[in-house]
Parts: structure tokens; C-alpha cells; sequence
């Protein structure tokens, strides 16, 4: 039986082309996913570990013990003196202290780079990161930068780059060189700059040493300078050895990387499942064609379970060779991806491509089983062909050919029945993000139900277009007569293509709902053309009040707030931190520049601050508010958003409008206390504003503004509309003017907002759509096998057709209808299924959600379902229509 099986493969192997490719691109993809992912978390791990152990400890200052009912402590920074204390250690060679800060950095147009500034550090000889081109700053008018920050703007070494200073003067520095800081998180979201330890005092202030790194004494091991160093620093301290810092750091980035495998073996496993539609419907074809083939060994003695067995053989030989090649390819398409999609993430892939034995293994088990598993029913099939069928005149597929009985019916409309009730529980729920699972298992189940109700779905929606098509000619009408002929062949073709469909379709809807609904949101927030806000200072959180305070003898250097060289014993002004009171805000000379510009004609600003609430006015356990006005708005007018209750024009002295979350049980008419430092502030609720909106906790009238917070006299964000008809760029340029003078002011563009906002949307939806285009093109590949399988099985009907009078082009034109028509019917079901659960699953998410249905995008899909049915008929009509038709009637 063995060789019987092989001898079959090798006669028929033709047979299998178009399954080996489908079993191929599944494996590739996810293999190559693998091979990617492990060689992307090497690149992560060799950058992180590699500055990470270029020194032999890490101190870092220890979390202070979190105390309930307290806010939480910030950790101490090392001083000089325990800086001083591990250098003496006798275990020690050498140790650095990393001074850090953050300090504005300005772009080659003069403006502040980032919404934060970047942070300023000191790097000495002992530190874990070194230059990764040209060489650190050595003199005070040198800088390096963080290879992330050079790359978004544009500096590079040679470069003059400039920086604002303690008191907003300019500084100009020669760029020297660029330093790879990983992914550490402390760099890796707003950048860094790294100066001489000098500068570094003078335009950041640091506290102190944020980190402490040491290079051991020679013939001293790296646990042992630990061990020593943890003992020296004691409680204030975490010390790790350099390659214990750099795991630590590397589990996190791990983490990301993990994540990012999961996404792409999703698409993966959404490949192969298409794949294995294709196989399952490729191998029932196949014993249905061999049905006198099977018989006949029954005659001579081969058992049922030699027949089982043949088949598992035919599908395990099948799925072993696909995935060995499709591995192959896949480690191929995981080199390309580290080589070319990682600059793309921003990932520099230093390490060597890992091909590690999981990305080998999961691809040839995953291919292979999944291969022979599709090919059980079939297998099942096979043992029961009856040893008479041999004796008969011809083989048939009739066991493909039964009908739909009114118990799939039953069934099938009850699956239906089943999802659409999960979507209307999570309509009933509201937003949650729960209901993406719900949404995800309603799914499942509808394609369960276009399985059992496909064979229905076919010959009815068949004999709709048929209509149409009976009177366009006889390759019309033929066309039509032999898709309904064997109704369940077409449907398990066509499903694998409504997979990809619904998948495709589905997104695209998601994508265009979230793109309108977040325009619509940024429309209501954001209802003006520029917005100006500061920058960002985290350093900034704190002011200082004068005290004297008694320099600690025998200490050498600065001590922390006080001028540097100032005697022992003397009384000098240090900052007692407290919490600011107010933010950085913008100067009112910025709104007046504004408001005499012609290209504007609306100008307001946002003034915030928070109070406490007191206890009889609350229906909610709410401890603080934000408290916001719009100095110079009309509320409705220049400002909306949807109300709960009330409206938003009857805001005015003495009442309030609350968000939603904010409102404790609260309603319209009821009074609010706000304690605020002036005094309790009474007022009477004039309306409640949903959330997600423009507005956020309480917002006041300007007057009642001022008498909580008379000293928040300038505004935190500038909000400008342009003048009907004005000049875009006259605009612009007019907004830019008026924060000259202040490097520091934020200036965006809603426009621009929206733009990027789109544009980020459009390339997620072409990457997810480029993914799952292979599932398409796999579902293609079992069309096509099915056109291919049944014009074999079909040799002498087209025969007989060419000898009654149909040409070479009607036979051809005759199988392609019919593949066009399978794959409409696959692509518009597909459709379909997507439309509904895309819009259920935004829905389920994204509070007043937008509905929004990319009709172009559905279009191109319907005529890239049309062209896909083109060519899946290519290769089959062409044999249909070159088979001789003498020799195809003279044979059996």
C-alpha cells in the first residue's frame, strides 16, 4: 500500500500544486513571524545588555517604602560623598555618577523639540553607554545627542545645536556625537542630550546622581564589586550587576516584542486556517474522484484501514514537503523583515538573524499536522467506498453532490440566530472592551453558519445574478448551470475567500469608524485651527520658597541649593520644594500679537486649576475637581459638546457645567461646593456634558474663575480659529510670529492633527490588509484547484461541448464566469459579514462611535475579487480548452 500511495503522489503530483502553495504561504508566514520576532528581541537585548554590561555594578537610589494615606515619595539621588564612598571601595576600580535632568533642546527652526524636554545627562569614563558615532562632549560648548533624538531632527555630528539654559537664554554647542541609549525607558520616550557634567548643573539642576556606575578592580568578579557596593550604600540603594540590569531592562522591552509576536502570528494563524479550507476541500475532491481507484484496491484485498492509512500517508507526505519548503521561505521572509521592516519601527536590528529551533519546529508540526488533520474526513470517506463502485461505468463526486437537508437549515439559521443575539448584548452593555470578545465569538459562529448554510447561500444567490447572466450568451448560461451543479464543492471553495473578506472588510470598517469618530471628537475638542500650549516640564513641578539653611561641614563641592563655593558654616537661600501652584502658562503679549492679526478671528484661552469638593454637595466619593474656564468664548458657540442635561449656553455667573464622571449623581439645579484656597465657592448645576468630550470636571464662568483662583491671571492653552476666507499659510505664518520670542510654546495645527492622525490610520490599514491579503491569496489558491480539479473531472463533458460547437473562447470565457461567480459570492458574503461585525465590534469600544463604511475601499475589494476570479481560471481553462476531444470521448 506504501508504495501504491507514493506511486499515486508521483503520477498525479500535478494534482497537488496549488495545495503544496497554500500549505507553503501559511507556513512561511508563520515561521517567518518567528524568525523576525526572536531576531528583533536579540537586537533589543544585545542593545540593552551591551551598554548594560559595559560596567560591572549598577546602583540606582532606592523606592521609598509606599505609606498609605500618604502621597508617594520620590527616591533620593546619590550626593557626592557616597559617590565618594564607592570610588574608596578597595573592590573598585573606577565609578561615574550620572547627573539628569531635562533641558530644552531647540529644532533647527528654533522651536522646543518634543512635548517634553529631553533629558540632559552627564556621562563620565565609567558609564554603561558610550558614543555610537563620533565621541562624547569633552569641553563645556560640546553635546551629544541620543541617536533617536538626532534622527527626528535631522542633527547630525558637526552640526551646531542649540539649547535653552536655567534662565531661557540660548547656548550654542558643536555636536560631537550620537549615543545609542536603547531602550531604556528613561531616554527612550523623550530623548537625550548628554553635556559635560558642568553644563549639566547649570541648565537642568539636577538633584544628584540619578545612577551610579562602577568598573571593578582587577581580579574582583562582578557580584562581588555588587555585593560591596550594596553594603557601602545600604537601604538607599539598588545595586545589580551589570548583565542583572540589562536582563532586567531587556524582560521589559521582551514584554513589547512579545506582543508584537502574538499580532503577526494572529495573521498567521488566520493563513493557515484558510489553508486548511483549501486542503480539507482539495482532498475530499480528490477521493471523490478516485472513487474507482479505491474501489478497486478493496477488490484486491486492501482493507479499510490500508485505505485510511493510504490517504493519511498521501496528506502527511504533502504537508511534510509543503512546510520544509514553506520553513524555508519563511526563514527567508524573517531575514528580509529584520533587514528592512525594523528601520521602519524605529529598531536599529543589530544582532545576527536567530533562526531558533521553535521558529523550524512550529512551522513543519503546525504544516504537517495541520495537513493531515484536514485530510481526515476525507480519509473517512475513502473507507467507504463500496468494492462494487469498481464495476461501474464511470466515478463521480457524489459524495459531494447531496443536498441541503431542512436539518442544516434548522441549524444553520439558528447559529445566525445566536450571533446576532451576542451583538445586541453588547449593544446593550455599552462600551466595553469585553465586547470585543463577545463581538470576536459572534463572528466565529456566523462562519460556522456559512459553512453548514453555504451549499444554500450558493444556489440561491446563484440563481438571483443567473437571471442576468442566462441572457448574455451560452458560456453565461453554462457558466451559471455548473455552479449550482455541485453546490457544496463551491462553498467550502468560496468560504475561505469569506474569511479573508470579512477579515479585510471588517477592519477597513473599524478603521474608517475610528478615523471619523476620532475627527469628530478633535472637532469638538479641538474647534479652532491652532492651539499654543508650553512645553512640558516635569522638572518644573516644584517651586521654592527661601530659608537659610547651614552647609554641612566637611562636605566638598556644592551642596544642593546653595552657590557653589560658599564657605563652611555659612548661612546661604536654598528651595524648600512645595508643589507648584501653577504651570507654565503663555505671556499675554502671545493672545494680544493674536488678536490684532486681520487672518484672525477668534482667540480664547484655557485657564485650569483644581478644588476640592465638599462633602453635602457630592452624590459621588469624590475628593478633587478640575476646574477649567474659557476666557473669551462663547459657550455653544465657539465651544460645544453633547449634553446629558441641560445646555451649554446656560453656563453664566454662579453656575457650573460638569462632565459626566464628575457629576457624583448629581443633576441640573443642584448646588456644588468647590473648597477652594479663596473661600467655598457655591454653584448651581446648569448642565452635565457627556464624557470623552471637550470638556473635563467643572467648568466656570470666567468671574467665578477668578474668585477661586485670583492669581491664575494668564492663560495655560491659546486656542485661535482663522478669519473666514483667510490665507492658510498667512494664517500660519501670523500664529508662528506671535511665539517667536518663546521657543518654548507648543504650536499645533488641527489641521495637521488630523492629517497624521489619518495618514497613521491609512498605514495600519494597508499593513493589516497587506497581512491578510495572504489569507486572500491562499483562498485563491484553492479556487483555483477547485476550477482545476473539476475541469479533470469534467474532461469529457467539455469534450463533448467543443464537439456539439462551443469554440476554444466560449469554453474558457464558460470557466471563468463560473470562477468570477464563486468568488463574488465568497467576496460579497464576506462583505457582508464584515460590514455588520465591523461596525459591532467599534461599536463595542469606542463610545459615540461614528459609523463610518469605506465604500471605495469595499469597491476595489469587489474588483480585486473579480480579478482574483480571472486568474484562479487561468490555468484551468487553458487545459480545458487545449485537451483533445477525440482522445478525451475515446477515454473512459
Amino acid at each position: 500500500m506504501l508504495r501504491t500511495t507514493l506511486a499515486g503522489l508521483r503520477l498525479h503530483k500535478s494534482r497537488y500544486v496549488t495545495t503544496v502553495l497554500a500549505i507553503l504561504l501559511g507556513v512561511m508566514f508563520i515561521s517567518g513571524t518567528m524568525v523576525f520576532a526572536d531576531t528583533l528581541k536579540a537586537s533589543y537585548e544585545e542593545s540593552v545588555m551591551g551598554s548594560a554590561t559595559g560596567v560591572d555594578a549598577i546602583a540606582t537610589p532606592a523606592e521609598p517604602e509606599y505609606v498609605e494615606g500618604e502621597d508617594p515619595a520620590e527616591a533620593v539621588a546619590f550626593d557626592e560623598e557616597q559617590l565618594e564612598r564607592v570610588r574608596d571601595l578597595p573592590e573598585v576600580a573606577s565609578a561615574d555618577g550620572m547627573l539628569e535632568g531635562r533641558a530644552v533642546l531647540l529644532d533647527a527652526e528654533g522651536r522646543a523639540v518634543g512635548f517634553m524636554p529631553p533629558a540632559a545627562v552627564s556621562l563620565g569614563d565609567a558609564s554603561r553607554f558610550s558614543a555610537k558615532e563620533g565621541r562624547l562632549p569633552e569641553a563645556d560648548d560640546e553635546i551629544a545627542l541620543a541617536t533617536s533624538t538626532a534622527s527626528s531632527t535631522g542633527f547630525e555630528v558637526g552640526d551646531t545645536v542649540t539649547m535653552l539654559d536655567a534662565d531661557q537664554e540660548k547656548r550654542d554647542f558643536t555636536l560631537t556625537g550620537l549615543v545609542n541609549f536603547g531602550v531604556d525607558p528613561n531616554f527612550s520616550m523623550a530623548g537625550a542630550t548628554v553635556l559635560t557634567e558642568n553644563v549639566v548643573r547649570e541648565i537642568a539642576a539636577p538633584q544628584g546622581y540619578s545612577e551610579i556606575d562602577v568598573v571593578a578592580a582587577e581580579g574582583t568578579d562582578d557580584e562581588t564589586v555588587a555585593k560591596a557596593v550594596e553594603e557601602e550604600l545600604g537601604a538607599t540603594a539598588e545595586v545589580a550587576t551589570g548583565t542583572e540590569f540589562g536582563e532586567e531592562l531587556a524582560e521589559g522591552v521582551g514584554a513589547q516584542t512579545e506582543v508584537l509576536r502574538i499580532a503577526l502570528l494572529l495573521f498567521g494563524v488566520i493563513a493557515m486556517f484558510v489553508a486548511a479550507i483549501v486542503i480539507y476541500n482539495t482532498f475530499a475532491i480528490l477521493i471523490a474522484q478516485r472513487q474507482r481507484e479505491l474501489a478497486l484496491l478493496r477488490c484486491v484485498g486492501a482493507k479499510r484501514g490500508q485505505v485510511f492509512r493510504s490517504v493519511l500517508t498521501e496528506s502527511f507526505v504533502v504537508g511534510m514537503v509543503s512546510s520544509i519548503l514553506g520553513v524555508l521561505a519563511g526563514i527567508g521572509i524573517g531575514m528580509a523583515g529584520a533587514r528592512f521592516a525594523g528601520p521602519l519601527m524605529g529598531t536599529d536590528v543589530t544582532a545576527s538573524v536567530v533562526i531558533g529551533p521553535g521558529a523550524v519546529l512550529s512551522g513543519l508540526l503546525l504544516g504537517t499536522l495541520m495537513t493531515v488533520f484536514s485530510a481526515l474526513v476525507p480519509a473517512m470517506r475513502a473507507t467507504r467506498v463500496a468494492p462494487l463502485a469498481a464495476l461501474r461505468t464511470s466515478a463521480t463526486a457524489s459524495g459531494l453532490e447531496k443536498g441541503t437537508g431542512w436539518v442544516r437549515v434548522v441549524f444553520g439559521l439558528l447559529l445566525f440566530a445566536v450571533s446576532a443575539g451576542l451583538i445586541g448584548l453588547t449593544r446593550m452593555t455599552g462600551p466595553d472592551p469585553a465586547g470585543l470578545f463577545i463581538v470576536t465569538g459572534a463572528a466565529l459562529i456566523a462562519f460556522v453558519g456559512v459553512v453548514v448554510l453555504g451549499p444554500l447561500l450558493v444556489r440561491g444567490i446563484v440563481r438571483l445574478v443567473g437571471v442576468p447572466l442566462r441572457r448574455v450568451g451560452v458560456p453565461s448560461m453554462l457558466a451559471v448551470d455548473n455552479s449550482v451543479r455541485n453546490p457544496r464543492r463551491a462553498a467550502t471553495a468560496m468560504i475561505a475567500l469569506t474569511v479573508g473578506a470579512t477579515l479585510i472588510t471588517g477592519y477597513s470598517v473599524v478603521s474608517a469608524s475610528l478615523e471619523s469618530t476620532l475627527t469628530k471628537t478633535l472637532d469638538e475638542q479641538f474647534p479652532v485651527d491652532y492651539q499654543i500650549s508650553p512645553q512640558f516640564n516635569p522638572d518644573e513641578l516644584t517651586v521654592g520658597q527661601e530659608e537659610t539653611e547651614t552647609t554641612e561641614e566637611g562636605v566638598e563641592g556644592p551642596v544642593e541649593g546653595t552657590e557653589e563655593g560658599a564657605a563652611e558654616g555659612t548661612e546661604v537661600a536654598v528651595e524648600d520644594e512645595e508643589p507648584l501652584a501653577e504651570l507654565a502658562t503663555i505671556p499675554s503679549r502671545v493672545r494680544e500679537d493674536l488678536e490684532k492679526e486681520s487672518t484672525v478671528s477668534k482667540v480664547f484661552g484655557v485657564r485650569s486649576d483644581s478644588a476640592e469638593v465638599a462633602e453635602e454637595g457630592v452624590g459621588g466619593p469624590l475628593e478633587s475637581m478640575p476646574v477649567s474656564t474659557y476666557v473669551g468664548a462663547d459657550m455653544g458657540t465657539d465651544l460645544t459638546a453633547d449634553m446629558v442635561e441641560g445646555e451649554l449656553s446656560d453656563l453664566e455667573p454662579g453656575r457650573v457645567v460638569l462632565s459626566e464622571g464628575y457629576a457624583g449623581g448629581m443633576g441640573v439645579g443642584d448646588t456644588l461646593t468647590l473648597v477652594t484656597p479663596e473661600g467655598d465657592l457655591e454653584l448651581e448645576i446648569a448642565a452635565i456634558a457627556e464624557d470623552m468630550q471637550s470638556l473635563f470636571g467643572a467648568t466656570v464662568s470666567e468671574e467665578d474663575f477668578v474668585r477661586a483662583f485670583p492669581e491664575r491671571t494668564q492663560d495655560d492653552t491659546l486656542m485661535i480659529r482663522g478669519a473666514e476666507g483667510a490665507d492658510s499659510a498667512e494664517l500660519r505664518e501670523a500664529v508662528y510670529s506671535a511665539v517667536d520670542d518663546h521657543p518654548t510654546l507648543q504650536v499645533d495645527s488641527v489641521a495637521e492633527m488630523k492629517n497624521q492622525f489619518s495618514q497613521m490610520m491609512d498605514i495600519a490599514f494597508y499593513t493589516i490588509a497587506a497581512m491578510l491579503g495572504l489569507a486572500i491569496i491562499i483562498a485563491v489558491f484553492g479556487i483555483s484547484n477547485t476550477m482545476a480539479l473539476s475541469v479533470l473531472e469534467r474532461t469529457r463533458e467539455s469534450a463533448l461541448l467543443r464537439a456539439l460547437g462551443l469554440a476554444r473562447g466560449q469554453l474558457r470565457r464558460m470557466l471563468s464566469i463560473e470562477a468570477v461567480l464563486l468568488c463574488l459570492i465568497g467576496a460579497g458574503i464576506g462583505i457582508a459579514l464584515g460590514v455588520v461585525f465591523g461596525w459591532a465590534a467599534a461599536a463595542a469600544v469606542l463610545p459615540n462611535m461614528v459609523f463610518a463604511a469605506p465604500a471605495g475601499q469595499i469597491a476595489v475589494f469587489i474588483a480585486v475579487s473579480v480579478l482574483a476570479g480571472l486568474l484562479a481560471a487561468v490555468l484551468p481553462a487553458r487545459r480545458a480548452a487545449g485537451t483533445s476531444i477525440t482522445g478525451a470521448l475515446a477515454s473512459e
